[in-house]
């Protein structure tokens, strides 16, 4: 068979491709022709959703700090500006959802990441929902007279101590730190006894006319979401306990379980 003939411009480029192979091969860096774009590979896209999930983490994060923060200072300023915050939250919590579906249709064989993306889409879910309600104490703090009632100090403490759950939470997350999530959940039960706290202060207050009957309900229901930010706190740290170890947590009466394997 005779030797193949080569036009001198199609000799040219298949040297300019071998050239071009060569380079990316050692560099591990393919580049496309102009106007193609590289689709997107599923780790890509998981550390896109990660970082995204971060981001709103302390996006809520911060919200939930104005919020509470609005209603200690009767600041209606900030507390319109943690409702106007709150649509971001939305946009991005929708955004999350709709590029978490996909790749669960990816059809990924590896357990570690679908656990990561099954995590991303449930801690989405409870950070809305925390959202929601730093939003409804800063309505609080919109529809209720200027209060100059003394707030209890047991209600501070609770408040503060909620924040520092929710951040933890965001860290443990971030790091996947399933440790620190477990010390977050130990520390539930002590917003409960700070919750049981408050409520023996407000009705002792109440009987003694240091506060009246209608700031003690505007009281409970501003300590009903920040317990609910606590419960969502905890939500999200038995997810990064099920995703570093693929282990679950139960909340039983006498306290938090250890962690145990999932049951059929």
């Amino acid at each position: 068979m005779g030797k193949h003939t080569w036009r001198p411009h199609l000799l040219a480029a298949f040297r300019k491709d071998r050239a071009d192979r060569c380079s990316a091969s050692e560099t591990g860096v393919y580049s496309f022709p102009q106007g193609i774009r590289a689709v997107p590979t599923f780790d890509e896209s998981l550390k896109v959703l990660r970082q995204s999930i971060n981001a709103q983490g302390e996006r809520v994060l911060s919200l939930t700090l104005s919020a509470v923060e609005s209603y200690f200072d009767g600041d209606r300023t900030k507390a319109l500006a943690v409702i106007a915050g709150d649509e971001e939250v939305d946009r991005v919590d929708v955004e999350i959802e709709r590029s978490s579906v996909p790749l669960l249709g990816l059809g990924m064989n590896d357990e570690f990441r679908i656990r990561s993306v099954l995590t991303i889409v449930k801690v989405n879910n409870e950070l809305e929902r925390i959202a929601d309600c730093a939003v409804e104490i800063a309505e609080h703090v919109l529809k209720d007279q200027p209060c100059t009632t003394r707030v209890p100090a047991v209600f501070r403490v609770m408040a503060n101590s909620v924040i520092g759950m929710l951040r933890d939470a965001n860290r443990a997350l971030a790091t996947g730190n399933a440790n620190l999530a477990q010390q977050v959940l130990l520390f539930d039960d002590t917003v409960a006894q700070f919750k049981t706290e408050l409520l023996k202060t407000a009705q002792t207050d109440v009987e003694d006319g240091t506060i009246t009957v209608e700031f003690a309900f505007r009281l409970l229901g501003i300590t009903k979401s920040i317990e609910r930010i606590a419960d969502h706190a905890t939500n999200i740290c038995e997810q990064v306990i099920y995703l570093q170890a693929g282990l679950i947590v139960r909340h039983r009466p006498e306290g938090w379980s250890a962690p145990l394997p999932p049951t059929p």
